[in-house]
C-alpha cells in the first residue's frame, strides 16, 4: 500500500520540477528544433488484427463487439518506426458506425491508414508535427469520399493516423539520436508538458453494462476517480430516466466512500455523455437529480454533453464541462474554450501525439486544465497516453498527480495476451496499484517503452524490415 503522506509530499515536490533539472538527467536531451535533421521516408506499409471484447461495449447509444488494432511501418535508409493504433469508429463518427456493419466501418478507417502510409512514401519531414500538418487534410478528404460522408468528423481521420504518427515519432527519435520522450517534445510545446508526476491516477470506465457490483469492487481495489457513461439508448426522455436511475444506484454504493486524493475527500464522478444530450435543459434536469440525491458536489467533470454541431454555450451550467471529440484540432479546442469549456480531454492515442501537443499548448496558454482519456486502447498505447498524463499540470481539486483513463483491462477478452506484446511488460509503471500507476525514475528513463518496438507488431512487417 502507498503511504498517503509520503505520496502527497513527493508528488507535490516533483510536480513543479523542470524537465531540464539535473535530478532527472534529461537536460542534454532537450534539443532545439533547429538541430533536427530532414528525414526521408523510403518505404511504408500497414497491417491490422482484430481483438474481441468480453461483452458488447456501449456508448453513444451504440455497441461495439471487437476493436481493430492497426499498425504502420515507416522506414528511412537506416532506421524504421512501427506505430500502433486502436480504431474506434463509434467514438470517431457515430454516423459512420450506424451506416455500416461493424467490420465495414473498421475497414473504412483502416483504408485511410493504408492510404496515409502510401502518401508518405518518399516524403521528407523535420518533425512528426510537420508531417501530420502535411497530410491531414488529404487523408481527411479521402475519408469523406470512401465513407460517402461529406460531413465526416475530423476525429475519424486523426484516429486513422495514430499509428502512422507514432511510427513517425519513433523514426524521428532514431534519426536524431533522441532516447527519451522528453527529448522528443519540440521546444515550443514544452511549457504544456513540463511536469513530472511521481504518480498517475488510473481511471476505470463504467459503461452502461458494467454491473454496480463491479463499480463497488473497483473502489474497494483502490480506484478513486470514476468515469461513468451517461446518455443511454432511447429517446431523450428515456435516456434521462435511465441516467438518473444509474446515477442513484452508483451514488448509493460509493457516494460516501473516502479518498486522500481529493480536496473534499470524496470520490469524484466523471460523466461522459458523448454528445447524447440534445438540449441544455435535459442536462440540467440530470444535475437537479444529482443535487437531490447529494451527488452534485462530487461531479468533477461532464465530458461532451451536447452534439458538437449545436454549439451550445456551457459556461453557465455550474459544473466543469470538458471537450473531447469536439476538440478535433487545436483550432477546435480554442473554439470550445471560448464557449465556456473548462477542461480538455487529451487523447494522444486517438488524435495523434502531434495534434495532442498542439491542443495541450493552446489549453495551457488559456489556463485550461487537461487530462488524458482512453479509447479502450492496447497496453502499448496506454503508455503513449501515460507519457502525456505524467507531464500535465495537476487537475483542480485533485492532488499533484496525473489523470489517465484506461479501460482496456475491463473490456478486452485477450487482455493478458496483449500485455505480453508490450516491450516492457511487467514493469512497475505498467501496473495499477491502489488506483495509481507508480512511475518513478525508470518510467521517465525508459519513456514508458514507447520508443521501443514491439516484437509482436513488428512481425507484421518482417519481410519489409529484413528487406
Amino acid at each position: 500500500m502507498i503511504d498517503r503522506r509520503i505520496f502527497i509530499k513527493k508528488s507535490t515536490a516533483l510536480a513543479g520540477m523542470s524537465l531540464a533539472d539535473p535530478a532527472w538527467g534529461f537536460g542534454n536531451q532537450l534539443k532545439n528544433d533547429i538541430e533536427n535533421k530532414m528525414i526521408t521516408i523510403t518505404n511504408t506499409s500497414s497491417n491490422f488484427e482484430r481483438e474481441p471484447l468480453i461483452r458488447p461495449f456501449g456508448f453513444k447509444g451504440g455497441y461495439m463487439t471487437e476493436i481493430w488494432q492497426t499498425a504502420a511501418l515507416l522506414q528511412s535508409e537506416k532506421h524504421h518506426g512501427t506505430g500502433i493504433c486502436t480504431q474506434n469508429v463509434l467514438w470517431s463518427d457515430a454516423k459512420v458506425f450506424a451506416a455500416n456493419s461493424e467490420s465495414a466501418g473498421n475497414t473504412l478507417m483502416y483504408a485511410m491508414t493504408a492510404y496515409a502510409a502510401q502518401l508518405l512514401s518518399g516524403k521528407k519531414f523535420q518533425t512528426p508535427i510537420d508531417l501530420l500538418d502535411d497530410i491531414l487534410e488529404e487523408v481527411y478528404d479521402y475519408g469523406k469520399k470512401i465513407t460517402g460522408n461529406s460531413a465526416l468528423r475530423k476525429t475519424f481521420a486523426l484516429n486513422a493516423l495514430v499509428g502512422v504518427d507514432n511510427a513517425a515519432w519513433q523514426l524521428y527519435a532514431l534519426e536524431n539520436g533522441l532516447t527519451s520522450f522528453d527529448a522528443l517534445i519540440p521546444k515550443a510545446y514544452q511549457p504544456a508538458l513540463s511536469h513530472k508526476h511521481k504518480y498517475v491516477a488510473s481511471i476505470p470506465l463504467m459503461a452502461y453494462t458494467i454491473p454496480i457490483e463491479e463499480i463497488e469492487k473497483a473502489v474497494n481495489d483502490g480506484y478513486f476517480f470514476m468515469k461513468i457513461k451517461i446518455g443511454q439508448p432511447g429517446t431523450q426522455e428515456e435516456m434521462l430516466e435511465k441516467d438518473k436511475e444509474r446515477l442513484s444506484a452508483i451514488h448509493k454504493v460509493i457516494g460516501d466512500r473516502k479518498t486522500d486524493h481529493t480536496e473534499n475527500g470524496k470520490i469524484p464522478y466523471y460523466f461522459d455523455a458523448n454528445g447524447r444530450y440534445e438540449k441544455k435543459e435535459t442536462l440540467l434536469k440530470l444535475l437537479d437529480h444529482a443535487k437531490k440525491i447529494g451527488a452534485f458536489d462530487q461531479i468533477a467533470i461532464i465530458e461532451e454533453p451536447f452534439p458538437e454541431e449545436k454549439d451550445i454555450e456551457v459556461g453557465d451550467i455550474g459544473v466543469r464541462i470538458a471537450a473531447d471529440e469536439s476538440a478535433h484540432t487545436d483550432e477546435d479546442a480554442i473554439k470550445r474554450i471560448e464557449m465556456g469549456y473548462k477542461a480538455i480531454a487529451l487523447k494522444a492515442i486517438a488524435k495523434t501525439m502531434s495534434m495532442t501537443m498542439k491542443i495541450a499548448l493552446e489549453a495551457h496558454k488559456r489556463d485550461v486544465p487537461c487530462f488524458c482519456a482512453d479509447l479502450t486502447v492496447n497496453p502499448i498505447l496506454v503508455d503513449w497516453n501515460k507519457n502525456v498524463a505524467a507531464r500535465l499540470a495537476p487537475f483542480p481539486g485533485i492532488g499533484a498527480i496525473g489523470l489517465l483513463e484506461t479501460n482496456g483491462h475491463q473490456n478486452y477478452k485477450n487482455w493478458e495476451n496483449m500485455l505480453g506484446y508490450h516491450p516492457h511488460n511487467g514493469k512497475k509503471w505498467t501496473k495499477t496499484v491502489d488506483g495509481l500507476f507508480d512511475l518513478g525514475d525508470d518510467f521517465y528513463k525508459q519513456s514508458g517503452g514507447v520508443l521501443d518496438n514491439s516484437k509482436h507488431y513488428e512481425k507484421m512487417f518482417e519481410k519489409q524490415i529484413k528487406g
